[in-house]
């Protein structure tokens, strides 16, 4: 059931449409990598307390934090109307106080920049540029009203870690907020499937492998899309608690086939639901296929109709 809500004094639209969070989940890197390289090589994000199924680790989930390490994403617009193109500008302040502008590249770029709805429809993942001083810049547009999660993965140098930044920006108007699409296993984008195999398990890391077809015939020609044949950004429903994790191998290794299956090894020590971002690279264009996957006994409301299928435009 929907529920409309009036967007007005932003500071009040957090507490209607995120009324509590539902615990702390994590998801970690590839399989068969060391700790350094599954903090730093297989995905972007920090660790996670534990939850109903898992014990707890140093870092807290990555994005639930505005600042972090003295590390403080400050965007020079918190609210937004709907349907207009905006020159979105953000800062990261350093311990300082000051503008940071030096940062070591993530999977080619020095900054990632992800944008998801409370509700978990409306992802894109954007690739700002640097305008001077420390000024980060994308122009975007947001379809709908609501309250947006901005997340950035980064590390500033001198950095210890790599750290996610995230902070609320709020779409002006009315607000109608919907259950996620319920699971499946299959999901449509222009004119592509992708099938997901595998699960999440509370407190086990699992393998979880996302195949391409297109046609009914499996594309087996995935073009490399930031030093990779696919991301996978899974985003955990109440708390929104994020991660940006890589597959296992990279193009060019000698090993790992461009397609059709890209596989991730997964762990979530919670029950609850996700909602996992898969992006991926074929005839010169990024596209992104989405999933509700539920780890443990989750009772989640959904969508009746399913399907994962969202009508506003993905940008990369």
């Amino acid at each position: 059931m929907n529920n409309a809500i009036k967007l007005g004094a932003y500071a009040a639209g957090l507490a209607v449409v995120f009324g509590g969070a539902a615990g702390v989940g994590k998801v970690v890197g590839p399989i068969g990598a060391s700790a350094e390289t599954a903090s730093h090589g297989g995905g972007h994000g920090g660790g996670a307390s534990g939850g109903d199924g898992g014990g707890a680790t140093s870092n807290p989930p990555g994005g639930l934090q505005v600042s972090e390490d003295g590390y403080t994403l400050v965007p020079r617009k918190t609210t937004l109307t709907p349907g207009k193109r905006t020159d979105f500008r953000f800062t990261i302040n350093g311990p300082d106080g000051k503008p940071v502008t030096g940062f070591k590249p993530l999977h080619g770029k020095r900054l990632h920049l992800i944008v998801a709805s409370r509700d978990l429809s409306g992802f894109q993942h954007l690739h700002p540029s640097e305008a001077g001083g420390g000024v980060w810049t994308v122009s975007l547009t947001i379809p709908k009203s609501g309250v947006y999660r901005f997340f950035t993965d980064i590390q500033p140098d001198g950095a210890k870690r790599q750290l996610t930044l995230g902070t609320d920006v709020f779409v002006q108007g009315d607000l109608r907020t919907a259950p996620l699409p319920k699971p499946e296993q299959v999901a449509k984008v222009d004119g592509y499937e992708v099938t997901l195999s595998g699960g999440l398990t509370p407190g086990k890391s699992t393998e979880v492998t996302l195949s391409v077809s297109k046609d009914g015939k499996p594309v087996t020609d995935l073009e490399p899309y930031l030093e990779a044949y696919g991301h996978l950004v899974a985003l955990r429903q109440g708390d929104l608690a994020y991660l940006h994790v890589h597959p296992d191998g990279e193009p060019g290794d000698g090993e790992t086939k461009p397609g059709p299956g890209i596989t991730f090894f997964a762990e979530a020590p919670s029950t609850g639901a996700y909602r996992l971002y898969l992006d991926f690279k074929h005839e010169g264009k990024v596209r992104t296929a989405e999933f509700t996957v539920h780890a443990g006994n989750a009772q989640v409301p959904t969508q009746e109709n399913g399907g994962g299928h969202d009508d506003t435009p993905h940008t990369h």
